[in-house]
This record gives structure tokens, sequence and C-alpha cells, in this order.
């Protein structure tokens, strides 16, 4: 019995699959289902992304892919496992202009805003019929 067949679908899905970069960055999708949600993006590649969505797509699913730093984008569902997702893009994704956006959103804390005091407020604290006593009736711990 010979192992060429498995071989060679081994050999041509290899071919066909393209490197991957580990990434975590928000994007949106859009879909007829759903509307336009938020996911996360896990991993990167040029023909796709995989990631998670808050609701279970459909294998073969049109979606509008909405990317940091790109176009909106049309792809096709192609795995689903639970929330997690794969999706091959129509067009082609530049992984370099996804981090160059991402990082561009992120702002620190000191950059923006500066140290401010601000006076206490200036109203009463009084509360009608509240009182501190010493001697609380039904009150059987440490005596104040």
């Amino acid at each position: 019995m010979s192992h060429n067949g498995a071989d060679t679908a081994s050999k041509a899905a290899s071919e066909k699959r393209q490197p991957r970069q580990s990434r975590l960055v928000k994007a949106a999708f859009g879909c007829e289902r759903f509307g336009r949600f938020d996911i996360t993006i896990r991993n990167v590649s040029e023909t796709g992304v995989g990631g998670q969505a808050p609701h279970a797509l459909l294998i073969g699913e049109r979606v509008t892919v909405y990317l940091p730093g790109h176009a909106p984008m049309m792809g096709t569902v192609r795995w689903v496992v639970d929330r997690r997702f794969g999706v091959e893009t129509d067009v082609k994704i530049e992984p370099g202009r996804l981090r160059t956006a991402s990082g561009e959103q992120l702002v620190a804390a000191d950059s923006s805003l500066e140290f401010q005091l601000f006076n206490p407020p200036k109203a009463t604290t009084w509360r009608p019929g509240l009182t501190i006593a010493t001697n609380v009736p039904g009150h059987f711990g440490r005596k104040r």
C-alpha cells in the first residue's frame, strides 16, 4: 500500500498555507445575520485572519472585515470551532500596516493629561436621623 497520495495532499496544503504572525488586535466584522460587531484577532497572514467573535459564524459565510490601517474588505469564513474562526480575505492583508495602525492608537496615560488638584466639594454631609451614639441598643460588639 502506498502513501504517495497522502504525501502530495499534505504538501499541497502546506504550500497553500501562508505564514502566520501572532497578534492580539481588536477589529470588527460585518455580516447579514449580526450586523457589525467587534472581534479579537489572534493570528494574521497575508490571506486571512484567525480570532474569536462573540457570535458563532457559519462556514462559507461572507463577512466584511474592518482591520485597523486597512480599507474594509470582504472575506469568507473557512473554519469555525465554537466562537473561534478563520477567515480568508479577498484582498491581501499587510501585517506591518496592522501593527503600525494599532500602535498609533495607544496613548500613554501621562501624555495627554496633566496632573490637576481639585478643591473638595462644599456640600454638607449632615443627614437627618443619623447619629453617632456610644450606646447603640442591640449592639453587642466592642464599646465605642
